[in-house]
């Protein structure tokens, strides 16, 4: 496998992406019209961390990290790295090592559609990290792979310079060009939901608050007391 590394990619502007970390994934996912989420499997190796950044894509051979090491020398601050693989792999091909070399360049953290390892001192270290498995299995450097390429996650392609949000739910990649435009929806959706708690706290329910029983007597669902439903008495 050959490959290539591309050098200097346009990036998402820093200031939108620190008000996209304001919000949680859903909250930005659902801003987006519910797309840009990788599926449910790439979970964090922490909890109650929440971090964005502008991505550095990798493309490697499963069970291989040899461009890893590359991708390592195009990432700077505010960057997130984003790994996958030419085909599905669990191996541990990111750990404690690379996570000191990545903070070092201020690196927010890395998204691996593989294995991860060292979990317990990235977690010391505060290196955010969330991964589609945790494994010890070791790695080689031996075939070669492509750096800041677009890659596909889950059914999501991420490009170099996209904005990853990350958090406890999940990963969102939300396209540099869409990231002024997403932060400012999730504003307005992060008011709206400050209202509905607000109602919510006062005693208001959602039946009524989006006009849900309605919807309920559209759909032919009806509302029968005990005794009349199972002809007893209770």
């Amino acid at each position: 496998m050959s490959g290539v590394i591309v050098t200097g990619p346009p990036k998402a502007n820093l200031k939108d992406v620190e008000a996209l970390a304001r919000y949680g994934v859903a909250t930005v996912s659902e801003a987006m019209g519910r797309t840009g989420l990788l599926g449910p499997l790439v979970r964090p190796v922490q909890q109650g961390v929440r971090v964005a950044g502008t991505a550095v894509t990798v493309l490697s051979w499963p069970g291989d990290n040899l461009m890893i090491h590359a991708a390592v020398e195009q990432c700077g601050e505010g960057d997130l790295l984003v790994v996958t693989t030419t085909s599905p792999c669990t191996d541990g091909l990111f750990g404690e090592l690379f996570a000191t070399a990545l903070q070092r360049r201020g690196v927010r953290g890395v998204v691996m559609n593989t294995g991860i390892r060292d979990t317990q001192a990235l977690r010391e270290m505060g290196f955010a990290a969330w991964s589609r498995a945790v494994s010890a299995q070791g790695t080689v450097k031996a075939t070669g792979g492509s750096v800041n390429v677009p890659i596909a996650v889950d059914g999501q392609v991420i490009h170099p310079g996209d904005v990853i949000l990350a958090d406890d739910d999940g990963v969102v990649v939300v396209p540099r060009e869409r990231a002024r435009e997403t932060a400012e929806r999730a504003e307005a959706r992060e008011a709206k939901e400050a209202a509905t708690r607000a109602a919510f706290l006062d005693g208001q329910l959602g039946l009524d608050r989006y006009g849900l029983r309605e919807t309920l007597k559209e759909l032919g669902v009806e509302y029968r007391a005990y005794e009349e439903f199972t002809g007893e008495r209770p």
